[in-house]
């Protein structure tokens, strides 16, 4: 994704001015941009580097002076040339700017669930810095033109059509990654937010809306509140476990550069917050990839043998994806390996053999996942990944917080992460590297593929950095040789992308022998969960500490991990339990489903 605000094509600099100092600039470039790079505060709602440019919010003005005149202008849409001289904050500047968030924000607070809990907001601070007098409860009858209804995505995200300020930033990256679920609806001051009536549209839960609104219209449905009160019982055991993409974000909530690795400071962070025990996500990686390798193998010794498989065999450890593939194309199910997530497997394990091991009576555990990602929020919630496990039905997934739930939580406590001493995971919190680059796309084959090769031929790659299938492509191919097999794979990032892979399947079903599917651009560590405004840009510094953990960890394969060696041989004398907590199936879906 590029900016519509900078010509790629131009590579000359010019000098520009902002308040009287000189900048560098790119010919062309949004001046906003110019101001954003140098950390110059111009306030603005609507843009975002990897969208169109709307100039909706019009918060971003500036004073152009001209050979001795002035005039106001957007400065997302202002383009750097040679000489250019604007004035950021003037009187007049600054009694537009209260005025269009006098429009845009009179009915914040009001519905705002982070304002409510007093959380942090970016809207309430441009709501207090411009002192914006709030909607009068008396005036609720003048908006007919809306209902008060709050519109809910699966069990995963929601929307407010009251909240919204018709910035477009929501529908424009739903219509990106190929979509087109979300839609602004109605004209001038009537225009809201609302979803397609098209019958064969619906949401996939990615929560890339949910990332780039910038005043909380478009949400994660919170658990918040429920994770506060578990923490506060003292009847329940709560285990927090922390995704691998977690660790190169949360750091931004706290003003760090994208892609600082604060797995350390998290660990301390949990403990202070009261978990009773942190574990790690990516000790479920490690499971999720044995069982997806295990499946791959299967499959491809079936087709040697001339025996029929549904190759290629498809990741599923995305829930977005695989209600993409639920939904829009069921007929290609049988692809999907039946491997339940790597959130799904480690909370199992905790449930049943961590709990025995322990003489802990399962139903006193509360599982909190730590994800980059909305739809883990849907995942969790699902009946089908309940466990019959000593005559109780456990879900393996009890809350999911998102990075940025987690980030307000310590917030709103007063833990400052920057403060906190690097700290431990528990016993299960053992992962290895190959676990660390599920977050980034491509990561989920390369782990595969690592312990693939070791299952057909008793040996490690003898490359087991897969640099092919890494990187911010949306489609990636790759031809990857084990022993004497080579396979045909490729990895592709967003629905938008995932129809293009599976027309060329339509046309040669045998193009491929596996394929890693994710919803969101550049993998999970691009995620709906992630913090606000996440650009390409951050994504891919997130994704080099992912790969630098890997490339750092003692432990490079799954297959080496003893923690996932000691649970799967716990599962092999209990046949059934080993198909639930393992394995699962996926059913078409309808509409909202």
């Amino acid at each position: 994704m590029s900016s519509n605000t900078t010509n790629e094509n131009t590579t000359k600099q010019v000098t520009i001015y902002i308040n009287e100092q000189a900048f560098l600039a790119q010919e062309g470039e949004a001046v906003l941009q110019v101001a954003m790079r140098h950390k110059l505060n111009i306030p603005h709602l609507c843009f975002h580097e990897d969208l169109p440019v709307e100039a909706n919010c019009r918060l971003c003005l500036v004073e152009v002076l001209d050979q001795d005149r002035k005039s106001l202008t957007t400065s997302c849409t202002l383009q750097a040339r040679e000489g250019l001289r604007v004035t950021t904050h003037t009187p007049k500047i600054e009694e537009l700017r209260r005025t269009n968030l006098q429009l845009l924000l009179a009915k914040h607070v009001k519905r705002c669930p982070k304002c409510q809990q007093d959380l942090v907001c970016p809207a309430k601070k441009l709501i207090e810095e411009y002192h914006i007098k709030q909607h009068d409860e008396r005036d609720e009858q003048s908006d007919a033109s809306l209902k008060h209804q709050i519109h809910q995505m699966g069990t995963a995200a929601e929307f407010d059509p009251q909240m919204c300020i018709k910035c477009g930033k929501c529908v424009n990256v739903c219509s990106q990654i190929g979509i087109n679920f979300l839609e602004l609806e109605g004209k001038g001051a009537a225009t809201h937010l609302t979803y397609s009536k098209n019958p064969q549209v619906d949401c996939i839960y990615c929560g890339q809306c949910t990332m780039h609104c910038p005043v909380t219209a478009v949400r994660e449905q919170s658990h918040l509140s429920e994770v506060e009160a578990v923490l506060a019982d003292p009847d329940k055991i709560v285990i927090a476990q922390m995704a691998p993409s977690v660790r190169a974000s949360l750091g931004e909530e706290f003003g760090l550069e994208a892609g600082t690795n604060v797995e350390g400071q998290a660990y301390s962070a949990l403990r202070a917050l009261g978990f009773d025990h942190i574990f790690d996500v990516n000790m479920g990686a490690d499971v999720t990839t044995m069982v997806e390798a295990h499946e791959l193998v299967e499959r491809l010794q079936a087709r040697a043998r001339g025996e029929a498989a549904a190759l290629p065999m498809f990741t599923s450890c995305c829930p977005a994806w695989v209600k993409f593939v639920e939904f829009y194309t069921p007929e290609l199910i049988p692809h999907l390996t039946s491997s339940r997530s790597p959130q799904i497997h480690s909370g199992a394990a905790y449930k049943t053999w961590w709990a025995s091991k322990h003489n802990i009576d399962p139903k006193r555990l509360v599982v909190v996942s730590l994800m980059p990602c909305t739809s883990k929020k849907y995942e969790a919630s699902l009946d089908k990944l309940q466990i019959d496990y000593q005559g109780q039905k456990l879900r393996p997934v009890d809350l999911v917080l998102t990075t940025r739930e987690l980030g307000a939580l310590l917030h709103k406590r007063g833990i400052d992460l920057l403060q906190l001493a690097q700290g431990q995971a528990d016993e299960l919190g053992l992962y290895s590297g190959a676990a660390a680059i599920y977050g980034a796309s491509g990561g989920v084959m390369e782990s595969a593929l690592r312990s693939a090769a070791y299952l057909l031929t008793k040996k490690d790659l003898p490359r087991l950095n897969l640099e092919e299938v890494r990187g911010m492509k949306g489609i990636k191919r790759a031809t990857v040789q084990i022993g004497e097999l080579q396979l045909k794979v490729a990895v592709v990032a967003t629905p938008m992308n995932a129809r293009k892979v599976l027309s060329e399947l339509k046309r040669d079903p045998r193009a491929y022998d596996y394929i890693e599917f994710m919803a969101c651009p550049g993998g999970c560590i691009g995620g709906g969960g992630q913090p606000l405004h996440g650009t390409a840009a951050a994504i891919k510094q997130r994704t080099k500490a992912l790969y630098q953990i890997d490339q750092n960890a003692p432990l490079r394969t799954a297959h080496s991990n003893p923690v996932v060696q000691e649970f799967l041989a716990w599962l092999e004398d209990k046949p059934t339990l080993k198909q639930q907590v393992l394995h699962t199936s996926y059913f078409a879906k309808d509409r909202f489903a």
